[in-house]
């Protein structure tokens, strides 16, 4: 975006509002690759980047989208919309083993890279829900992408209003995949969803332990 200045992020914090309607306008292909750069940047568990994003921005298929995710029009409406998933079987197929070669060529000690071999596979196998664990690894690259994109001033609808089963039918997602948010991008149309508040600090922050409010005066 030539001659646009970034907003702070503490701006882009404060000012951001789920779109509500997008007007179409395409993204230049440099913000969107720069956007989703950002979202592989994010920190992961173990640094096994479990995420997995599809981008849908032809017409085609962002219609046939909208049909999996209960007609909402934002979803066709949008430049452009990142459906992240989350791998349950990629570190079983290989993202360990390149993990540790990347690693290992970025100065990782080869006894943190052997001990991690083992206690990697070890410890998601025991996991009690995989699922939970891919999810907030994948929220966290989606945020990552959300607050790049409001940075650069393009405005974000994130959404959990889908079918997994239709979306995984309309991208042809491997099983192993399991759709986690989507992601709507482009340029608001029309007025900007309300502000609805936030709840106090003291409801939500406690300093040391349950019941004692952090004071922020």
């Amino acid at each position: 975006m030539a001659n646009v200045i970034e907003k702070e992020l503490s701006q882009a914090i404060a000012e951001r509002r789920a779109t509500p309607s997008f007007t179409g306008e395409p993204i230049p292909e440099q913000d969107l690759r720069r956007i989703l750069l950002a979202g592989l940047s994010a920190p992961s568990g173990f640094n096994l980047q479990p995420w997995r994003f599809v981008v849908v921005h032809s017409p085609e298929q962002r219609k046939h989208l909208r049909a999996a995710c209960f007609n909402q029009a934002k979803v066709e409406e949008a430049s452009a919309v990142i459906v992240a998933c989350g791998d349950a079987d990629g570190w079983r197929t290989g993202d360990v083993e390149e993990m540790l070669r990347i690693g290992l060529a970025n100065g990782m000690p080869e006894n943190y890279a052997d001990q991690a071999k083992k206690s990697i596979p070890q410890y998601l196998t025991q996991h009690p829900n995989l699922e939970a664990w891919l999810n907030r690894h994948v929220m966290i690259a989606v945020t990552t992408m959300m607050w790049t994109a409001e940075v650069m001033g393009y405005d974000t609808a994130p959404m959990e209003g889908y079918e997994q089963d239709k979306v995984a039918e309309v991208l042809k997602l491997p099983l192993s995949y399991r759709v986690v948010a989507l992601l709507g991008l482009g340029h608001r149309k029309g007025a900007d969803k309300y502000f609805g508040g936030r709840f106090k600090p003291s409801r939500l922050i406690f300093d040391d332990e349950y019941g004692k409010p952090l004071n922020f005066e």
